[in-house]
């Protein structure tokens, strides 16, 4: 079954970005990661369990020197994710692979990238209804994958002093902290995100390096919206500055 497509603009039209009408589709906490991810010029790095390949794509189009892996273990993101690279004339810098980050020893040498980043799937396999649709279910709900799969393949794919870059439900903070410590990455910098500054912390953005020194930067927070409906200023300048090249 062929599924529908939508054609979305971002980023001020920098990006255009297809994406399944009713299947998995990208949401805001993968524009914040991006945002928060620091990337070194002629770096090789990598976006496990890149989806539509909305991280790398993004990331690629800011960091214009960096290149990028993504490895997408279904086989329709993984093609939705290739067309997007092509039609957003990334290919010279964006490879999509098709694989799972458990097995990630078939796929890539050892040592490769200088950074991973991550937008894990997060609920529980028994914390509330698993989407009926596969392609939902598996990005979401820690069907294929987990944290601490993901985190393994990290840790087998980074150069030393490689640095992870994720996203992870502020709830579960404890538990990443724990699978940091169990896989030799220190935390660096941490920011929590609010919906707004009436409500509790939804995620937290996080950056380990390998084998680094203690060493703990609690950035500010970031508050998503300063109204119903309306975007609060450090989130607009989120938008502004991914728009435009970072170097």
């Amino acid at each position: 079954m062929i599924q529908e497509e939508t054609l979305d603009e971002i980023l001020g039209g920098r990006l255009k970005i297809r994406q399944s009408k009713t299947g998995y589709r990208f949401n805001l906490d993968s524009l914040i990661l991006a945002h928060f991810v620091t990337c070194r010029p002629q770096s090789v790095n990598l976006d496990l369990g890149c989806g539509n390949g909305i991280l790398a794509l993004v990331l690629a189009a800011r960091f214009v020197q960096s290149r990028w892996r993504g490895l997408e273990l279904q086989a329709g993101l993984g093609a939705l994710a290739r067309k997007n690279v092509e039609e957003n004339g990334l290919a010279a810098r964006v490879t999509i692979d098709i694989g799972d980050a458990r097995n990630i020893q078939k796929i890539y040498a050892p040592h490769t990238f200088d950074a991973v980043v991550f937008n894990p799937p997060y609920r529980k396999i028994h914390s509330g209804r698993i989407n009926p649709l596969p392609e939902k279910a598996i990005a979401r709900h820690e069907v294929s994958g987990s944290l601490a799969g993901f985190l393994a393949a990290a840790v087998y794919a980074l150069k030393p002093k490689g640095r992870v870059f994720a996203v992870y439900p502020a709830t579960r903070l404890a538990e990443l902290m724990r699978w940091f410590d169990k896989k030799g990455i220190e935390p660096k910098r941490l920011k929590p995100v609010f919906s707004d500054d009436t409500t509790d912390a939804e995620f937290v953005l996080v950056e380990g390096r390998q084998g680094a020194r203690e060493e703990l930067k609690m950035e500010p927070p970031l508050y998503v919206y300063d109204a119903p409906k309306k975007y609060s200023p450090s989130m607009e300048r989120i938008f502004a500055d991914l728009a435009s090249p970072a170097g």
